[in-house]
C-alpha cells in the first residue's frame, strides 16, 4: 500500500529534528578537537568560509523552490481550420496577459527630463502621476504671467493668463464726461515721453525717434488723462505761499545785498504783485517752502529781462539737494551734476508757470541720448525753496497736490496753435509700421491723432464755450474725407467700407483702435455740434460705425484680437495684438456699446473678456 501525505508529513517531522541533533552534537566534538589543534586565526577563516557556503546553498534552494511553484503555461490550442464556425472569436484571439500596474512611486519631488516637442529638454520634477515643469518655462512659453506675493506671512502664488485689465464702464458715454477709461492713463511717465516742454507745456515724445518731436496723439491724450482724473479724484490740496497782498503779513523773503523786491500795483491784473531784481550770478531772491506733501509748484510770471526760477528740492538721494532752473530761454531740457534746467521760454508777458516738480527732476535725471528715458529710483521727499533771478514780477505761488485742469489746457491750446490750414496736425517724423508697407513721410495725418483732438477741443469748448475750440474741431473733420493716397485718412476696404486709418499707410492697414479712437472724436463732435454744425461729423461716424460691425469678426482670432489687417492685405501672418491692445479693444468696444446697442460689440465684448482669462473660441 502506497504511505499516505499525511503519515509521510509526520515520520519526517519527527525523523528531521532528530537527526539534526545527532549531527549538531557529532559536529561540536569535531569542532573542539579543531579548536584545540589550530590557533584562533585559522578559526575565524573556517567560520566564515562555513558561513558562505551555507548562504549560497540556502539561496540555491529558494530559488528552486520558487521555480516549483510557478503557474504551469496554459495549453495552446491547436490552429483553428479557416472556415470553423464552431470557433469562438475569443479562441481566435486569445486574451493577451495583463498590463503591468502604472509606476505609481518615484521619489518626492525627483527630478526628470521633459522632452519638449521633440527638440529641447527641460529639468522638470515628479510627484507620483504628477510632473512639475519650472514656470520660468511656463511662463516664456505659454506667454502667462504669475508670481509669489505674501498674505498675512504666507506666501501664495498668483497666476494670470494675460496681464491687463478691463476698466468697468461706469456709465453711458457723453462727450463732456471722462474719456473711456484715460482717468488711469499717466502720460507724463512713459519712458517715450523725454520730458514735458517747458515753452509748450505739453509732452515731447521720442517714440519713433531721440531728438524729439510734439506728436498730436500723445498730447491729446495728456490733455484727455488729466480732463478725466479731475473728475474722478478729490480736489486738490494747494498751499498759498505768496499773494503780494497785505493780509496774513509779508511772506518771509529772503533779500540779499544787491538785490531788490518790493509790492507793486499791476493795473492790467487789478492787482498787486511781487517785484524782484537780482543779479544772475548772485544769490537770488528766495522764498522758504518747507513742503514735503506736494510738488506741483505753480506762479504767475513776467520777466523784463532775462532771468530763471529756480526750484530747490531734496531728495532720497544723499548728499547735496537737486535744483531745478526754470530760464527764459528755448532750450529743451538739460542735466548736469544735480542741476536739471528747462527753457520756458522768454515770459515777457503774464503767464501761469506750472510744473511736476517730480517728473521734472525725474526726466532730468534719467536724461538719455536714446528713445527711452532711464530709469531712476530718485524722488523728491521736501520742496526746500524757491529761488528767483533776473528783474521782473511774480504772484501767486503755490505748491499743490495736482493741477489737472492747467495740464488740459495746456493741450487743449496747443491743439489750436498748432493746427494747419487743412485742418490737420502733420506729424513731423518717419513712420515704419512693418515690412510690405511704404513708410510714411514727415508731415502724414493720422485719423486717430484726428479723433483724439477732436475729444480734447469739444471738451475744452464745452468748459469754456470759447468758440475758437468748437472751430478747431470742426475743421479737424477735413482729412476724413481725403483718401490716403490724396494725404488725407480714409481707406475703403474691399471697395465697400470706409475706414480711418492711424497710420495711413500703402497699402492700407487698417489699425482698429486707431480706427475708433477717431469714430469718439467724431461722435464728439456731432453730438456737440447739433444738427446745424455737427451733420457732416455724424455722417462720416455713421459710415465709420456700419464699417466696424461689418469689419469686426475680422479681428478675433478665437483666443485674442488682431492689430491691424496687414495679414489680409499683405497675405503675412497675423499681428495679435498685446494684452494692453486687447484690452483697450474691449474697453472701446464697451464705450460704443452704451452708444449703439448693436449686438455685435455686446457679443465681442464677452468673448474678448473671455479670452484674457484663457477661455477660447470652441474648435471643431
Amino acid at each position: 500500500m502506497p504511505v499516505s501525505l499525511n503519515k509521510l508529513w509526520l515520520l519526517t517531522t519527527q525523523l528531521i529534528p532528530q537527526v539534526l541533533r545527532s549531527l549538531l552534537k557529532r559536529q561540536a566534538a569535531r569542532m573542539r578537537c579543531l579548536a584545540a589543534r589550530v590557533n584562533y586565526k585559522t578559526l575565524i577563516v573556517i567560520c566564515a568560509l562555513f558561513t558562505l557556503i551555507t548562504v549560497l546553498l540556502w539561496n540555491r534552494c529558494s530559488t528552486e523552490g520558487a521555480l516549483r511553484f510557478l503557474p504551469r503555461a496554459a495549453l495552446v490550442a491547436p490552429s483553428p481550420r479557416i472556415g470553423d464556425a464552431s470557433i469562438s472569436s475569443q479562441q481566435q484571439h486569445p486574451p493577451q496577459p495583463p498590463e503591468p500596474p502604472p509606476v505609481v512611486g518615484g521619489n518626492r519631488n525627483e527630478e526628470i527630463d521633459c522632452l519638449i516637442n521633440d527638440e529641447t529638454t527641460v529639468k522638470g520634477r515628479r510627484e507620483g502621476n504628477e510632473v512639475y515643469l519650472p514656470f520660468s518655462w511656463v511662463e516664456k512659453y505659454f506667454e502667462v504671467y504669475g508670481k509669489v506675493v505674501q498674505y498675512d506671512g504666507y506666501d501664495r502664488f498668483e497666476f494670470q493668463h494675460s496681464y491687463s485689465k478691463v476698466y468697468a464702464q461706469r456709465e453711458p458715454y457723453h462727450p463732456n464726461g471722462v474719456f473711456m477709461s484715460f482717468e488711469g492713463y499717466n502720460v507724463e511717465v512713459r519712458d517715450r515721453v523725454k520730458c514735458i516742454s517747458g515753452v509748450e507745456g505739453v509732452p515731447l515724445s521720442t517714440q519713433w525717434g531721440p531728438q524729439g518731436y510734439f506728436y498730436a496723439i500723445q498730447i491729446a491724450q495728456y490733455g484727455l488723462s488729466h480732463y478725466s482724473k479731475n473728475l474722478t479724484e478729490r480736489p486738490p490740496h494747494v498751499e498759498v505761499y505768496d499773494t503780494a497782498e497785505e493780509r496774513g503779513g509779508p511772506a518771509p523773503w529772503t533779500v540779499p545785498k544787491g538785490c531788490s523786491l518790493s509790492r507793486v500795483y499791476d493795473k492790467s491784473r487789478s492787482t498787486s504783485v511781487r517785484q524782484f531784481s537780482a543779479a544772475e550770478s548772485s544769490e537770488g531772491v528766495s522764498l522758504p517752502l518747507g513742503n514735503s506733501k506736494d510738488f506741483i509748484l505753480s506762479l504767475d510770471i513776467k520777466f523784463v529781462s532775462n532771468g530763471s526760477v529756480s526750484v530747490v528740492l531734496e531728495t532720497t538721494e544723499k548728499g547735496a539737494p537737486f535744483t531745478i532752473h526754470y530760464v527764459t530761454s528755448t532750450q529743451l531740457i538739460a542735466f548736469r551734476e544735480r542741476d536739471v534746467t528747462y527753457g520756458v521760454g522768454p515770459r515777457g508777458a503774464w503767464s501761469t508757470l506750472t510744473r511736476d516738480l517730480l517728473t521734472d527732476l525725474r526726466k532730468g535725471v534719467g536724461l538719455s541720448n536714446t528713445k527711452a528715458v532711464k530709469a531712476t529710483k530718485i524722488m523728491p521727499r521736501r520742496v526746500v525753496r524757491l529761488v528767483l533771478r533776473g528783474r521782473g514780477f511774480l504772484d501767486n505761488v503755490t505748491v499743490s497736490t495736482t493741477a489737472h485742469m492747467a495740464a488740459f489746457f495746456a493741450a487743449s491750446d496747443w491743439l489750436l496753435r498748432n493746427q494747419d490750414e487743412r485742418g490737420g496736425w502733420p506729424i513731423m517724423v518717419t513712420r515704419k509700421l512693418g515690412e510690405g508697407f511704404r513708410p510714411l513721410e514727415p508731415g502724414w495725418y493720422s485719423a486717430m491723432a484726428q479723433g483724439q483732438a477732436m475729444s480734447t477741443l469739444v471738451r475744452a469748448y464745452l468748459l469754456t464755450k470759447n468758440q475758437a475750440y468748437l472751430g478747431a474741431a470742426l475743421k479737424a473733420v477735413g482729412p476724413f474725407k481725403v483718401p490716403s493716397a490724396q494725404h488725407g485718412v480714409k481707406a475703403v476696404f474691399m471697395n465697400r467700407y470706409d475706414w480711418y486709418e492711424e497710420y495711413p499707410t500703402t497699402p492700407s492697414s487698417f489699425v482698429l483702435n486707431g480706427f475708433i479712437y477717431s469714430l469718439l472724436g467724431l461722435y464728439d463732435l456731432a453730438e456737440t455740434g447739433g444738427e446745424a454744425l455737427g451733420r457732416e461729423a455724424a455722417q462720416l461716424f455713421a459710415r465709420g460705425m456700419e464699417s466696424l460691425k461689418a469689419m469686426l469678426p475680422l479681428y478675433d482670432t478665437g483666443s485674442g484680437s488682431i492689430y491691424d489687417l496687414r495679414h489680409f492685405v499683405l497675405g503675412s501672418a497675423p499681428n495679435l495684438a498685446r494684452w494692453d491692445y486687447h484690452t483697450t479693444h474691449i474697453n472701446q468696444l464697451q464705450l460704443l456699446a452704451s452708444i449703439d446697442g448693436a449686438p455685435v460689440f455686446r457679443d465681442a465684448v464677452r468673448r474678448w473678456k473671455n479670452y484674457l482669462k484663457g477661455i477660447r473660441a470652441k474648435h471643431n
